[in-house]
């Protein structure tokens, strides 16, 4: 679980990001959420446009991305969210000490 001033971090790695997986009206499919695992494991750190149905519509789609890729979300901000999963591996960002 990211601590407050660990998702502060993280959102200012993200800003500039663009984002890697655009999640369109078909939903969240076998081939997204192996594509959404596979750049969690390259970056860490990535953003994720979901353009489904309306806000409650986004907010089950996050939920269950979440739950399948076992990433954090660090932010949303209208279609986009911002997820982490630490690479245990090959670590590529280090977080501040909580």
């Amino acid at each position: 679980m990211l601590k407050e001033n660990q998702k502060k971090f993280l959102r200012g790695r993200g800003h500039d990001l663009k984002p890697v997986v655009l999640v369109g009206n078909a939903g969240l499919t076998a081939a997204v959420i192996r594509e959404i695992n596979g750049a969690l494991t390259a970056h860490e750190l990535i953003k994720v446009k979901l353009r489904v149905g309306d806000r409650d519509e986004r907010d089950i789609a996050i939920a269950t991305l979440l739950e399948q890729s076992g990433a954090e979300l660090v932010q949303r901000v209208g279609n986009t969210a911002l997820l982490f999963r630490r690479n245990d591996e090959k670590p590529r960002i280090e977080l501040p000490r909580a």
